[in-house]
């Protein structure tokens, strides 16, 4: 997995149509797929941050595993996010 402690730069290039390309290598070492669902968070900072939907479903599952018994937060989510998605395009 990742090494915290050393942290990685790439330079990529924002295209005219708004995309952008991660380089393979950062693919290949988060375990990224084409069509794999990211969520885009933008920090206050100004930052981006990418996740992948599944480890962002997967971490809540655990947090709300008691709360929600026979419940799937996680079939909830997904709902929301296509939902969501459905209104932006």
């Amino acid at each position: 997995m990742l090494d915290s402690t050393a942290p990685t730069q790439h330079t990529i290039e924002l295209h005219e149509d708004g995309q952008i390309t991660l380089p393979d290598s950062i693919c290949q070492t988060l375990n990224w797929h084409p069509g794999d669902r990211l969520i885009l968070t933008l920090e206050t900072d100004g930052n981006l941050r990418l996740n992948r939907l599944q480890a962002q479903i997967q971490k809540l599952q655990g947090i709300f595993k008691d709360i929600a018994p026979g419940v799937s937060l996680a079939d909830e989510l997904i709902a929301d996010r296509h939902q969501a998605a459905q209104h932006e395009g």
